[in-house]
């Protein structure tokens, strides 16, 4: 185990968060800011740490960066690690910063058919979940904008793919023809709603046909208008639920936001699919595990 205190942020591209982790694993202290990388002009990124996290910094502190940080737009690039990597691999492409004392997090890549897949973040929050759960072999999924299916086993990530859910549901949601038929606002979620667009997707040929679904139920008002957000929802993510040829029986560890995570599951639980839930200390935890690798001394 490395004996410094460490510094695990999460940059990502609308937020910013910190936490100070003991060497033994403990967190001690966790801030946020609306401080993602986009509203962070070129050269101004030390600034931005010092201001938010340079008292965190006395004393030997060691800080390992995750997220949208190493990107082109970020602070400063990090290559990516080729798919499968475990821990050590991860640790042994750190972007040093500063020698020794503040590093950026590679991100995975993963060539399929010609066509390449990419991730940044999400590597350290599943080494996290895999320790905190006590597994070395899952399917993880993470909700999101972006949805990420990760597989691991033997302790490495083996594979994964970006699924463009969220980033779907708000195109169609505001920039398509069905967005005159759905109130301004999503307000609750209609369950019922939700699930009924779950199972249209599922046993429908394909969002390209279902998607349709939504104004034809409003134009017959066949459902509300109040609970047309909730379908269209429920179509989005049932039809990412039908591409993964999930197994009845098989779990699945969740991760991400709690409203979101709450909607995978309800969708999930139509293919009884059995799901375990890890929060946000999963960075950390994946954070101090890459420092853990680290010798006691400075790389060179």
């Amino acid at each position: 185990m490395n004996g410094r205190r460490l510094l695990a942020v999460d940059w990502g591209t609308s937020s910013l968060r910190g936490a100070l982790v003991a060497p033994d694993g403990k967190v001690l202290d966790e801030r946020a800011f609306p401080r993602g990388i986009l509203s962070v002009a070129a050269g101004e990124f030390p600034a931005v740490f010092e201001s938010c996290f340079g008292d965190w910094m006395a004393a030997g502190t060691l800080c390992l960066i995750s997220g949208m940080a190493g990107s082109q737009q970020g602070w400063h690039e990090a290559p990516y690690c080729a798919c499968p990597a475990n821990l050590q691999d991860i640790a042994d492409r750190l972007q040093w910063l500063e020698p020794g004392r503040i590093a950026i997090v590679p991100g995975l890549s993963l060539d399929r058919d010609g066509v390449p897949d990419v991730m940044r973040g999400e590597e350290t929050q599943v080494f996290g979940a895999l320790l905190l759960l006590g597994l070395s072999e899952a399917r993880l999924v993470l909700p999101g904008t972006h949805s990420k299916w990760v597989a691991a086993a033997g302790g490495r990530i083996t594979g994964f793919s970006t699924w463009m859910t969220g980033e779907f549901y708000a195109l169609l949601r505001r920039h398509s023809i069905l967005a005159r038929s759905l109130p301004e606002d999503d307000g609750i979620l209609d369950l019922p709603a939700f699930d009924k667009g779950v199972r249209q997707a599922l046993h429908g040929p394909g969002l390209l046909h279902t998607a349709f679904s939504t104004r034809t139920l409003a134009l017959f008002k066949r459902m509300d208008a109040s609970a047309l957000p909730a379908y269209l929802s429920g179509l989005v993510i049932g039809e990412e639920l039908k591409s993964q040829n999930l197994r009845t029986g098989e779990p699945v560890v969740l991760m991400g936001a709690e409203t979101l995570t709450a909607r995978y599951e309800q969708a999930l639980a139509q293919l009884d699919i059995p799901v375990q839930r890890v929060g946000a200390s999963a960075t950390w935890r994946g954070l101090r595990a890459i420092a853990d690798t680290l010798s006691t001394h400075s790389p060179p």
